[in-house]
């Protein structure tokens, strides 16, 4: 076995982290994810305007203070930290003075070559690099491993190649250490972080950062340090494999892991074992994280009270689109009715009126767009006054995805030593396809369809997670009891998907049926623009999607709800 811990889930993640899962027990390893797509724009856009930059340097000030301690313990740590610039990270490291050694994985910038691979002018394109190269750098003695950005089950894939010696054709063992890094990747999102039963968790406070037990088939457990907050139970790790995946093929540069082959059973307080999991050939191409500046945005919000809610939106809206010079090249507007009538405060009174605006242009995103919102401050409804000034216009970002062959990132391992060592891709690869849904199960309990029924909110039996894949949003939603799973997939086809979530009316939406996890998987298309910088909607991350449609209402047979 190889026990494996995380200590990051996101750049800004609990800087303390680190520290805690080295004194909290044993490990083996010690990984941090602090990419995502946003956090790769943000990256580029430092390395632009300083060489020296371009990684997450909070790790660097978690290493600074445990760096010590991991070689004294013998942890070998493996980050993404590196992000838009690793080599610089490890001159950085190397500045620590201690003596480690250091291996650096690089390959995956392709932004130099961006227009002759057909991917355009991007501020960056980094390919998602697999794991053997972390592989090999553990293999070869490596205390510490940087990458740039590889795909956020890698960091965990690779310690268990290297502990195991796994080779390019083991699917069902790479595939079943992708499930378990999956579950790793956004740290306490495994131990109760965002779970939507937590109130049913003792401790959130302070919750504990996941550990995976993998063993030499690929089967894992995951569990957290003794004595820490939070909980492992079979509903936290469901939360988390179904959070961020498009389909029931969950493809990697390694492997291609099916998800419909995912079993959970309870190890024991807080431990959660994963089995039975298989995997196929990875396919040709590389997913590549494409970021570019899209132009510039501005927003202001406006509140309305009281009373004629629509008529002051609709004369604030003429009067605003009227003192505009030149109309941007975007220019959305949403009205949110959160007021209530006769309400007792003056905030439970008023709802809230968004303008934003997006150009090339600084100009007409900008001052423009600031001069036509105050100059109508005394002119306007009754009760005008806006949540915040209006400012200057910001930049926002776009990512979109590309993919090129496996061969063209030039994937290699820079040792301690200065030594290079070239990483062969796949030679095996399989095109990917979605799988066919399995056939809806049969009712598991008499009448579970056509009993008595109560009209109540979704979430009185089932979880939901929700999360972005570029411009895409998913919600996994699940049930607990065997019982009410063929009810839930009956419930949510396409229509009543549509209904229960009016804003994704004429976006295509897919939805996949995962029945070992008694869940279900709806990814709705372009609900998020050109991705989370983009700021496409109210939620531009879908973080609140899944709750969202745990709030809503619908009829529930009386034979699935649990007594109080």
């Amino acid at each position: 076995m190889i026990r494996i811990g995380n200590c990051s889930g996101f750049y800004g993640d609990r800087l303390p982290a680190m520290r805690e899962m080295l004194e909290g027990g044993e490990l083996d390893v010690l990984t941090g994810d602090y990419l995502a797509e946003l956090t790769m724009l943000i990256l580029g856009r430092d390395r632009a305007t300083d060489p020296s930059t371009g990684y997450a340097r909070t790790f660097l000030t978690q290493l600074r203070d445990c760096l010590a301690l991991a070689l004294d313990r013998r942890v070998r740590i493996v980050t993404n930290a590196g992000g838009a610039n690793p080599t610089a990270l490890v001159a950085a490291i190397r500045e620590l003075g201690l003596p480690a050694k250091i291996a650096l994985v690089r390959g995956d910038d392709l932004t130099a070559r961006a227009a002759e691979l057909g991917l355009g002018r991007p501020l960056g394109a980094h390919a998602y690099l697999g794991a053997f190269g972390i592989a090999r750098a553990l293999e070869a003695g490596a205390d510490i491993v940087v990458t740039g950005r590889v795909t956020d089950a890698s960091l965990v894939i690779g310690p268990a190649i290297a502990h195991f010696g796994w080779q390019r054709t083991d699917y069902d063992r790479l595939a079943g250490a992708t499930v378990a890094g999956h579950v790793l990747e956004c740290g306490t999102q495994a131990t109760g972080g965002n779970y939507p039963f937590f109130t049913e968790i003792e401790d959130l406070r302070h919750p504990g950062f996941p550990i995976a037990e993998i063993s030499a088939d690929g089967s894992s457990v995951i569990t957290k340090h003794p004595g820490t907050g939070g909980a492992v139970t079979i509903g936290t790790v469901t939360a988390q494999l179904v959070y961020e995946v498009q389909d029931a093929r969950y493809a990697g540069p390694d492997v291609t892991t099916r998800l419909d082959t995912v079993s959970l059973r309870p190890d024991g307080p807080d431990r959660v074992a994963i089995e039975g999991v298989r995997g196929e050939a990875p396919p040709p191409d590389l997913k590549v994280c494409l970021t570019s500046i899209g132009g510039f945005r501005n927003e202001m919000t406006v509140v309305l009270t009281g009373l004629d809610i629509e008529a002051k939106a609709d004369l604030f809206r003429r009067q605003f689109e009227a003192g505009l010079p030149v109309r941007p090249a975007e220019l959305t507007w949403t009205l949110s009715r959160v007021d209530s009538p006769d309400a007792p405060t003056q905030q439970q009174a008023s709802a809230l009126l968004t303008v934003v605006a997006r150009d090339p242009d600084e100009k007409k995103a900008g001052r423009a767009f600031a001069n036509a919102a105050v100059e109508v401050a005394l002119a306007s409804y009754p009760g005008f006054f806006a949540t915040t000034p209006p400012g200057r216009a910001h930049p926002y970002g776009v990512f979109t995805a590309g993919y090129v062959p496996q061969e063209i990132a030039p994937h290699e391992v820079v040792h301690d030593d200065g030594t290079v060592e070239p990483i062969d891709p796949p030679r095996v690869h399989q095109p990917l396809e979605p799988l066919p849904g399995p056939a809806i199960p049969g009712p598991a309990i008499p009448g579970a369809g056509v009993g008595p029924t109560r009209r109540l909110p979704l979430g009185t039996v089932a979880g939901a997670r929700s999360g972005d894949k570029g411009g895409d949003a998913n919600v996994g939603v699940w049930v607990r009891r065997t019982e009410a799973y063929s009810w839930l997939v009956g419930l949510l086809t396409e229509d009543v998907v549509r209904g229960l979530l009016p804003e994704t009316v004429g976006r295509p939406i897919r939805i996949t049926r995962l029945p070992n996890l008694l869940a279900v998987n709806i990814v709705v298309e372009g609900l998020l623009g050109a991705g989370v910088a983009y700021h496409g909607r109210f939620d531009p991350q879908a973080k609140g999607l899944g709750e969202w449609l745990r709030s809503r209402l619908v009829d529930i047979p009386e034979s699935l709800l649990e007594e109080s």
